[in-house]
């Protein structure tokens, strides 16, 4: 039977991370501060705070290490300077991430569902978690499946993106495999986030 989907080389995988502020009343919806994007081999690709688009209520600073400075410099690039940019790096990539769902969401880039490897929607890593029906932190998956330490102290979009490229290249050839004849290996990301695959 030949292949329905032809498995990526290396050069055509690149891994996403994005670090939050909150906005509004309490701060709880998210506003994009910070997005790193690395290669297979981890080196980093792009790494920039983003200048934000509406008052921040809540910099999240004790978890992400964000401050008012890093988002108000003159030299912080403007939000849609950073979406387009990220959006000509990411076209036509196969996108590795944890529950980048999240990302892209407020990116507000939307990317074929057959070029992302998600690593929080991986049936294999769900079921040898015994929690197949769950989300499961970047932080557990990388303690239970690598015994290795991820987040500890404040969150690093580069050490997340590599963290899930990791944990994507312990399993690729059989993720791959699994692909390429049409059988999906992972669950569907919630509904509501529909609006960001192709």
């Amino acid at each position: 039977m030949a292949a329905k989907y032809p498995v990526p080389s290396s050069d055509k995988i690149f891994a996403l991370s994005c670090t939050n502020v909150g906005v509004g009343p309490g701060g709880t919806t998210a506003m994009l501060a910070r997005v790193s994007i690395v290669d297979y081999k981890g080196q980093v690709m792009l790494d920039t705070y983003v200048s934000p688009t509406m008052q921040v209520s809540d910099y999240r600073t004790a978890t992400t290490g964000i401050e008012s400075s890093h988002l108000l410099s003159p030299d912080t690039p403007a939000f849609i300077q950073v979406q387009q940019h990220v959006a000509d790096l990411i076209k036509g990539k196969v996108l590795v991430g944890h529950s980048l769902w999240n990302d892209l969401s407020v990116l507000g880039i939307p990317h074929p569902a057959v070029a992302t490897r998600d690593v929080a929607l991986y049936q294999p890593f769900r079921n040898a978690l015994r929690s197949p029906n769950q989300v499961i932190g970047l932080q557990t998956l990388m303690w239970h499946l690598m015994c290795r330490r991820c987040q500890d102290g404040q969150l690093h979009p580069v050490e997340n993106a590599r963290a899930a490229l990791d944990l994507y290249r312990t399993v690729s050839p059989e993720w791959e495999a699994a692909i390429s004849f049409g059988n999906w290996p992972s669950c569907l990301p919630p509904s509501t986030f529909s609006r960001c695959y192709l």
